[in-house]
């Protein structure tokens, strides 16, 4: 582990099965820049699996929170129409830094792409239960919490 995450550091997303993981931690809560009232946060891209191992940098802000709800919505609703084509999202937006890209089909693929630096894409299928959304909704509105923007509806909220 990075010696600059802090040692109970926030997991804003975990998606897991019983072999494999990809996590992104905030290294810290407070935001290492803020312009034009858009705060500014350092995390990491960790994937752990019986394969590779690896963490890379993956910056994002206080509008990419809002965007990640968005993106758990989105997600929902696509496995509940049964699409025909796989739901296919990035977040947050490719370009600026490392980014994973959720893939929602069976099982789950999620891609951490390192495409500012190395151009390195790790895939991960994932094989996990229903109640991973939920799960990822709990760890926005804690992160959310711990970075200061309260409880508002992420749907509604620009933090």
């Amino acid at each position: 582990m990075d010696t600059n995450t802090q040692p109970k550091a926030i997991e804003l997303i975990r998606l897991a099965d019983l072999t494999q993981s990809i996590s992104i931690r905030l290294r810290s809560t407070e935001p290492t820049l803020e312009t034009a009232g858009v705060r500014h946060y350092d995390a990491e891209a960790i994937v752990t699996s019986g394969f590779v191992n690896g963490a890379v940098y993956l910056g994002f802000d206080s509008e990419d929170l809002t965007d990640l709800g968005r993106l758990l919505d989105a997600i929902a609703e696509a496995v509940q129409e049964s699409l025909d084509e796989p739901f296919t999202a990035d977040w947050p937006q490719s370009g600026r830094t490392a980014y994973l890209r959720f893939i929602a089909e069976d099982p789950y693929v999620i891609e951490v792409h390192d495409g500012t630096s190395t151009q390195i894409v790790i895939s991960v299928p994932l094989d996990m239960g229903e109640e991973w959304i939920a799960e990822s909704r709990e760890r926005l509105a804690t992160a959310r919490a711990a970075l200061g923007f309260g409880a508002e509806d992420h749907l509604d909220a620009r933090p």
